[in-house]
Formats: structure tokens, sequence, C-alpha cells
């Protein structure tokens, strides 16, 4: 039960903060958001509160904020069409009855000639049987009602397509830099709290029964020596009894301003098919806001490298696409680092933000990389590609998405019962 509560809780931290970016972006620019999703597919939760509605949905499989212009309005006003038009106490139309007239009998029912609701908020037609041609005036926040559901218009200033090139590659963007952002912080706060490892080779604790504990290292010593080799670092004190599984080795601490030589043993572990030596011990660490604020950067950076040179790996084939994990592969994996503390957790939690804000750079049609790299294409040819053209790629590149997720996830659950 912990697990699935901390899967939950950090599967809505990460999407949550990525959509909101979009969302506060869109809002910034004068984007029309439609609804603001939290998962995919049918809906368990929802609330409208202003222009957008808000959403939870069933399957954990990231989620989406829909600002209008980005996909097709499903409701389009025709020539001969027989609608029925609400009006506010200014005198404008508030509301569009596209069926279902006979549940709005206050409605004053027309026949379109034409209408332009993206530039000039305009319906022109005739009442029925009537020859006489009317000019209607719509208000912008106008709502279409459709089977007893009200969709707001969007007039073209509302649209994502109507905003400057630097506003609509900033939403784009916003996204994966809250994930940034997001892992910064939680890197900050396991600094702080946790406190961050000195550069020195110190010890900070002994872990009972260990190599170091019955060699005699105490909490608080520094070794400058081990053998013949003046050590500096813990790094450099970490690689050579890392490569030194049941070799003796002669070591002097610095302990109280007074040096004391130490023989130890590195315990032999094998992890991956490789063996490295241990002896027990943890580096010294410091709590400070000064110190957790660079630890953090330089945190997020080791785990954006890293993540980076994999995909790299997995694009030049050095890794196979077994290799990757779905949500059931990141679910037995949570499950694990729960069992090993919540700091733990954090860091996993602040690992799989950067990996998501990168995932989603990459050039790859549906993601926000791929619609970066169409933004950016429209800047250097100085006009946008065909809207029509652009909704198929991105509609191609969702699909492959998807089988992509098939495939891992149906690994992950082969990697279980195996």
């Amino acid at each position: 039960m912990n697990t699935i509560i901390a899967f939950i809780l950090m599967f809505g931290l990460l999407v949550f903060v990525h959509e909101f970016g979009h969302f506060i972006f869109a809002k910034r620019a004068g984007m029309l958001v439609r609804e603001f999703a939290i998962g995919m597919g049918p809906k368990v939760f929802s609330l409208k509160r202003n222009e957008t509605l808000y959403t939870i949905r069933l399957l954990p499989l990231g989620g989406y904020v829909r600002v209008a212009g980005e996909d097709p309005e499903i409701i389009e006003l025709k020539a001969g069409q027989h609608i029925g038009l609400e009006f506010s106490e200014s005198g404008h139309v508030n509301k569009i009855i596209v069926n279902n007239k006979s549940k709005h009998p206050n409605a004053h029912v027309i026949e379109v000639e034409k209408a332009d609701l993206d530039h000039r908020l305009m319906i022109e037609g005739y009442e029925v049987d009537a020859e006489d041609r009317l000019v209607f005036q719509v208000d912008p926040k106008a709502v279409f009602v459709m089977d007893e559901n009200e969709t707001q218009i969007a007039p073209y200033n509302r649209q994502f397509a109507s905003k400057t090139i630097p506003q609509r590659a900033m939403q784009l963007f916003a996204g994966p830099m809250m994930n940034f952002l997001l892992t910064i912080v939680i890197f900050a706060i396991i600094g702080f709290v946790q406190g961050v490892p000195t550069d020195e080779a110190i010890i900070g604790e002994v872990v009972p029964d260990s190599p170091a504990e019955e060699a005699g290292f105490q909490s608080g010593d520094q070794v400058i020596k081990i053998e013949d080799t003046s050590i500096s670092s813990f790094d450099e004190f970490k690689a050579i009894v890392g490569d030194s599984p049941e070799e003796e080795l002669s070591m002097v601490v610095n302990r109280n301003n007074e040096q004391v030589e130490l023989t130890v043993v590195p315990k032999s572990i094998k992890s991956q098919d490789q063996e490295f030596g241990q002896i027990g011990v943890t580096t010294q660490v410091e709590k400070s806001v000064i110190k957790a604020i660079p630890y953090s950067l330089e945190e997020t950076y080791f785990w954006g490298k890293l993540i980076l040179v994999n995909v790299v790996k997995l694009v030049t084939g050095q890794f196979s696409i077994e290799a990757l994990s779905g949500p059931v592969g990141i679910y037995d994996v949570t499950d694990q680092v729960v069992q090993t503390g919540f700091m733990n957790f954090l860091s996993w939690t602040a690992a799989l933000s950067v990996n998501l804000g990168i995932m989603n750079l990459l050039p790859l049609p549906a993601l926000d990389g791929g619609r970066l790299l169409f933004v950016g294409i429209e800047a250097v040819r100085g006009k946008p590609i065909d809207p029509q053209k652009e909704g198929i790629v991105h509609f191609i590149g969702f699909a492959l998405l998807m089988l992509l997720m098939i495939v891992v996830t149906w690994n992950d659950i082969q990697r279980l019962f195996l």
C-alpha cells in the first residue's frame, strides 16, 4: 500500500509540475486553456473553473494541457444550419445552441448564412421562414451548447497560433523547464536535510560489524594515506578501496591531530557481474543552505548528463529497446526504493523529474521537443508549416509513441515474471 501511495504521489507531482509549466505560460500569453489533465483515458474527476476544465484521468501515462487552436475545434457553423442564440444583457450572443434547441425555449432560432467566430465575431443569418438578413455580434467568451455540454469559443487572439514565436516556444519549453526546476528544488532539500558530502576523505559514520569497525576506524578520522599513496579526497579513498576487494590495505588517518596507522581488508561486494571492495564507512556531511544549492545543481547536472548519454547509446544501438522501462518498470523500482527510506525516494523522484524533462525535449513528433522543432522551422523559413501537415506528423508520432509504450510495458511485465 505504501508503494501505491508513493507512486501515485510521485506520478501526480511530476505530471502536475510539468503541465503547470505549460498552463501558466499559456495563460500569461493570453491563450485559452480548455483543459488541464493529469493522466490519460476516462475521466475520474473533473472540475470546471473559469475557462478551464481540470481533470484527473484513469491511466497514469502522462497528462496534457489543451490550448485552443492546438487541435481542430469540433464545432463549426455551416450555411443552412439552424441554431439557437441566447443573449447577454449587452445584447451580444453568449450562447450558441447547436442541438436540442427545444430545451432552450428562450433561444432565438435562426438559419446560418455565414459565421466568423475567429476574427469578426459575427453570425449572419435569417429567422426561420423570414427574408430579413440579421447580423449578430458574438461575445468573445460565448459558448457553444451541444448535447447540453458547453464549450467556449476561441477567437483567434486566444489561440496558440496567434501568439508570437517566442511566446509559443516558451509555452512549449515551460513543461520540461519546470521539471528541471523541481529536480533542483528536491536535491536542495535533500542536501539541506541530509547534508552535503565533504570533498575531503573524512569518515562520517562507521557501519557496525564492518571491516572498518574491526580495523578501528572512528567517526571524524581523515584518511591521509593508503599504502604509499597520499589521499586528498573521499573519491580517491573510495576508488582505491573499490579496486582492492579482499586485499589488506595499510592506511594512515589523522585523528585529533595525531597520525594513526590502521590495517583493513575491504569486503568483496558483487553487483551486476562486477566485484569491488567496501569497508563500511560513509563520508562526512555538512548541513548548510549555502552548500545545498550548489549540491543540487551538481546532482541535476549529473543525472541530466547520465540520461543524455543513455539516450545517445540507445540511438546508436549500444542499448536495446529492452533496456527501457515504462510505468510498470518504474513502479517496480519505486517499490524497491521506498523500502530504503524517504530520502532515497526523494532522490528517485528528482531523477525521474529531470528524465521527464529531457525526454520531452527530444525532437520527436507529439513531444514538446518535436513541436518546438516546428516552431523553430517557422522562425527560419518565415512562415508556418501547413497546420494539417503538422497535425498528421504529430498524430503519426503519437501513435508510434503509444506503440513504443505498449512494447516497453510488455517488456516490464516479462521482467517481473522471469
